[in-house]
């Protein structure tokens, strides 16, 4: 991996770990519904400009069924769910749940389509569980019934992060840009009119509007495009990697500008879930080396 792939990768970390915090600072004064509105419909629009200015096309009447699904799965009910989370967990445990999505992936992946599981698979899916578990409050720390019920929902989340990556795996292959596109427009359609229904905060919170604009349009549309970017030039796997930095990069906006506490359960709960995704998503230090080695061939 070049240094300049390595230093898009961290920045893109960063980005994806502060959108805990923008949604922490948010939710509240707007409500859930009203955050979504906001960053789903900057987002979406920030990407439709973009797609004009680059002649981008959707091709909606050939994958609206694919785009709806992606928007449903993908974005609609983990960006809900987070939102409605946010209302009560602090950023880090929010980023930190996140990163359990491959876990779901390696068991809805087996469920649906037979994938199998390695042992060393497995061994990953038992540490992410007993970090959920320190997370939740068996290392000491009691988070309460609202707690529960929103990690419940966060990894409700995060399940559904893990079956859209398996139906991506086995689906009609789509443009990446085209697929973050969509998928918003898609999402969309469903979150915004929430809005509506939701009552209208008195007085407007600017600040809180401010915080989700930038949760749509940094966290959300410029995020994507650099994820799909690093893909193109680095390769997936590589660009995959920026799952074990979100956590971390969670946690430390949390602490540094939420002033959320980093206790002992934070601790060895972030450390077992990364440990467990490393084992079950299969990354090794030798990656990098194999990464390295086929650009210095194809150069």
């Amino acid at each position: 991996m070049k240094t300049k792939h390595l230093l898009q990768l961290i920045l893109l970390g960063a980005i994806w770990g502060s959108s805990f915090m923008f949604m922490r600072m948010a939710v509240a004064p707007l409500g859930p519904e009203w955050l979504l509105a906001i960053r789903i419909g900057s987002a979406s629009i920030m990407l439709w400009l973009i797609g004009l200015a680059i002649s981008k096309p959707l091709q909606i009447a050939r994958h609206w069924r694919h785009y709806l699904f992606l928007g449903v799965f993908n974005t609609a009910l983990p960006f809900f769910a987070f939102a409605y989370a946010a209302l009560t967990l602090p950023a880090s445990i929010l980023a930190i749940l996140n990163s359990t999505a491959p876990f779901w992936a390696l068991l809805i992946g087996f469920l649906w389509k037979g994938k199998p599981i390695t042992r060393r698979a497995i061994v990953g899916l038992v540490l992410g569980i007993s970090g959920v578990a320190s997370l939740v409050g068996l290392g000491g720390v009691n988070i309460g019934d609202s707690g529960l019920l929103a990690v419940a929902v966060t990894i409700c989340a995060a399940i559904s992060y893990g079956f859209s990556s398996i139906y991506a795996e086995f689906a009609e292959r789509v443009e990446a840009y085209a697929n973050a596109h969509g998928s918003l427009w898609a999402a969309a359609f469903m979150l915004i009119p929430l809005a509506a229904l939701a009552p209208t905060p008195d007085p407007w919170p600017f600040l809180a509007t401010g915080y989700a604009m930038v949760l749509g349009m940094l966290c959300t549309a410029s995020a994507y495009l650099l994820y799909f970017h690093l893909i193109a030039t680095a390769g997936a796997p590589a660009a995959l990697t920026v799952g074990y930095l979100i956590p971390l990069w969670g946690v430390l906006w949390g602490w540094l500008f939420l002033n959320e506490p980093v206790g002992w359960n934070t601790i060895i709960g972030a450390g077992l879930v990364l440990s467990g995704t490393v084992l079950v998503t299969g990354f090794t230090p030798q990656l990098f080396s194999r990464l390295r080695r086929r650009q210095a061939t194809a150069s």
